[in-house]
């Protein structure tokens, strides 16, 4: 017996998935910058500071943090952290993982054009911008392990 289709998931959901990635993408921001700080410690403790502020420096770290993160969770099983929590994963349109490429480039638009997600609402498909450039969809799929594409056993 095949997996029954998933239906898409909408921008309430999708929104709230991206809000707690935000926060995952923050926190693993935050650690790295008390890592950084640890490793200053520990190999000059006499010239110790807090380093200055760097917009640009946050800016490209954010952004690769959040990109890696995405491409990540995507390729491997279709959820971030924010989509296990909102019930959701990322699939292709024939119900499979979408894989590395075509993940790392919804990351990269998702990162980018973040703005894009707001399409989904006015969609008749719930599709953004990104679902609709890639060829993907996000569904409402609450099973653990079971990958969308697979027949149950």
């Amino acid at each position: 017996m095949s997996t029954p289709a998933h239906r898409a998931a909408g921008i309430v959901t999708r929104g709230l998935a991206a809000g707690i990635d935000l926060a995952v993408v923050l926190a693993m921001m935050g650690g790295i910058y008390v890592g950084v700080l640890f490793l200053r410690l520990l190999f000059s403790p006499q010239e110790f500071s807090f380093p200055d502020a760097n917009a640009v420096l946050s800016a490209t770290l954010f952004i690769g943090v959040a990109v890696l993160y995405l491409t990540a969770c995507w390729s491997v099983s279709g959820r971030t952290v924010g989509a296990v929590t909102m019930g959701l994963r990322v699939v292709s349109r024939n119900g499979e993982l979408i894989g590395w490429l075509r993940a790392l480039l919804r990351a990269v638009l998702c990162v980018m054009f973040g703005f894009g997600l707001l399409w989904a609402a006015v969609d008749g498909r719930r599709r953004s911008l990104q679902d609709i450039l890639l060829r993907t969809a996000v569904v409402y799929d609450w099973e653990p392990d079971l990958h969308p594409g697979e027949p149950e056993i």
